[in-house]
């Protein structure tokens, strides 16, 4: 997929500045704006089947770590807990609304699974609209404590660098899904980290044993 971005966008009309990839959009502006010119377009009975497409497609992008996940860990999450970094749609706002994070929250609640995350602005909005379902962290590596995996959802500049050695001895399982693509491959094979991310071929450690089931009070 880094290919294929750098391809796309060498064209200048389009460029690179946007063309990212990962597990979709959100906010209070692009979801409302393409819904409303979807409709007005029904309105003068034109099927605007692009818009409907990629409506769909960011729907589905929401989820695109959840098999991942599922397939890791033999396709059941009941009683497995996951540290999640990131809960606003974007990085630098407090804004959720729309927020890929929290569809994921909802199907990993669905699955039987815990969830306890850490967002450098968002907290107090996801606290607000979350409530107890899942813990808030004080710290991103907070986090991580008692988590069979990590799962990134929002590219924060500080989730870009971080202690990998402290992530390793924290997580129960060397493993990370990464929504938006934040970590090299080739440094996550030699860190020894299982690591999925988004159009990009997984980092596979053969001789990794996951972490039995344990309860995690939320």
């Amino acid at each position: 997929v880094d290919m294929v971005r750098k391809g796309i966008g060498s064209d200048e009309r389009i460029g690179r500045r946007f063309l990212f990839p990962g597990i979709g959009y959100g906010g209070s502006c692009f979801p409302k704006d393409v819904q409303a010119l979807n409709r007005s377009a029904g309105e003068v009975n034109y099927n605007f089947r692009i818009l409907d497409a990629v409506m769909k497609v960011n729907d589905a992008q929401k989820l695109h770590l959840l098999p991942k996940v599922k397939a890791f860990f033999n396709g059941n999450l009941k009683g497995r807990h996951f540290a999640l970094w990131g809960l606003s749609f974007k990085p630098n706002t407090d804004d959720i609304r729309e927020a890929p994070a929290l569809t994921l929250i909802d199907e990993l609640l669905k699955e039987g699974a815990t969830v306890s995350a850490f967002d450098p602005e968002a907290m107090k909005n996801s606290r607000n609209l979350v409530g107890d379902k899942i813990s808030f962290s004080g710290t991103q590596y907070d986090a991580l404590e008692n988590a069979d995996a990590l799962i990134i959802a929002t590219e924060w500049n500080e989730f870009r660098t971080p202690d990998f050695a402290r992530i390793s001895s924290t997580l129960k399982n060397k493993v990370i899904f990464d929504g938006r693509n934040l970590f090299d491959l080739a440094q996550m094979e030699a860190l020894g980290f299982h690591y999925e991310s988004v159009g990009r071929r997984k980092v596979v450690m053969p001789d990794m044993k996951i972490s039995e089931t344990s309860p995690v009070q939320i």
